[in-house]
């Protein structure tokens, strides 16, 4: 609608009618969509839900779920406008990388890590060893993920994946995640009322996707519960687990921030952009001090998530499994940075 506004003064401006016209018939059919859209999302609301939560349940029941904890489950289950609100109003606004880390990682945030990785260094390091993930990134991804379990949600992970499922534009992502969520429950990993996340349902410390949880969490203390919401050694071993099974290396790390000293041929995550640090060096990449690459045998991906004006890394294979935890480069890169904040000390 901004745009909308500016092209609509310019026109005033230079009393240009046939495109003050085309300018009027788009707003118009804009304003008509976004009616459009609340008469649906009202629809949703009012109609349809308590049938479609009737046919999950009927779903459950042929999964062979255990009954006394469907009813249970079910009795729960209200419709939530909220997130779909929400799941369709994502923020368009477009902020730079270093806005990003100086909210994602800010000082406060770097000393609470370092006092954490200090408070649990023991148990840290045992899983560490076990799993082939270093300490570090376990931290920071826990920081980054539920600010050390202080930030889970209070969304009812049921209500919210159902609402989702039911609003229809991802279906069969939520649907899938409802189910999991269901199986959760049917294996006592957590009760109905404790069953709480994001509003997009992301779970507990880890801010595990219900199907994640199945695939990774761990009882790491054996008391028969994976436990991501309240216990750090079943958190902090879910972590590990799901870094070690994607190929995390534990000799290797994440990336370093680099200078371009000319053009390079070619830039981005693709696997084909990978290439030894030697070919970099020959296309004028330097460290970020400006002294010459390491003569290391190893592969990177050269990245520019703000342009050539930005910030610019060279990324190893363990970033790309961070991208398989979160897709976004602005993350994997938070993570990366907190990680080297924690292994340097506040």
């Amino acid at each position: 609608m901004g745009n909308i506004r500016e092209a609509l003064t310019t026109s005033f401006k230079k009393r240009n009618l046939p495109v003050l016209l085309s300018v009027f018939v788009l707003a118009l059919t804009c304003l008509l969509h976004n009616i459009a859209q609340a008469a649906a999302s009202d629809a949703l609301t009012k109609e349809g839900f308590a049938t479609y939560v009737a046919s999950l349940k009927t779903e459950a029941v042929n999964k062979g779920m255990d009954l006394d904890k469907l009813e249970e489950a079910f009795a729960t289950i209200t419709f939530r406008p909220t997130v779909v609100k929400s799941d369709k109003n994502q923020p368009e606004k477009k902020i730079t990388l270093d806005d990003y880390l100086a909210t994602r990682v800010p000082d406060w945030k770097v000393k609470q890590a370092v006092a954490k990785y200090d408070e649990h260094s023991t148990l840290l390091e045992k899983i560490a060893k076990e799993y082939g993930v270093q300490a570090r990134f376990i931290v920071a991804l826990w920081g980054n993920e539920s600010n050390f379990g202080k930030i889970q949600g209070n969304y009812s992970v049921l209500s919210a994946l159902a609402s989702l499922a039911y609003e229809g534009r991802r279906e069969k992502l939520f649907k899938d995640n409802f189910f999991a969520a269901l199986q959760i429950l049917n294996e006592g990993h957590t009760s109905v009322d404790a069953l709480q996340g994001s509003w997009a349902g992301a779970m507990g410390q880890t801010q595990f996707m219900p199907i994640s949880f199945l695939n990774y969490a761990v009882d790491y203390d054996g008391d028969g519960k994976k436990d991501i919401w309240g216990t750090e050694a079943d958190v902090f071993a879910s972590i590990a687990n799901y870094l070690s099974s994607e190929g995390w290396n534990s000799k290797g790390t994440w990336g370093r921030q680099v200078k371009l000293s000319g053009a390079v041929p070619f830039s981005g995550l693709a696997k084909a952009n990978m290439k030894p640090l030697s070919f970099w060096k020959q296309n004028g990449v330097t460290r970020f001090d400006g002294s010459a690459l390491p003569n290391v045998d190893i592969n990177a991906s050269l990245i520019m998530p703000d342009g050539e004006d930005g910030r610019i890394y060279l990324v190893y294979d363990n970033f790309h499994t961070l991208m398989k935890w979160n897709r976004s480069s602005y993350f994997g890169i938070s993570v990366g940075y907190l990680s080297e904040r924690i292994k340097r000390g506040y």
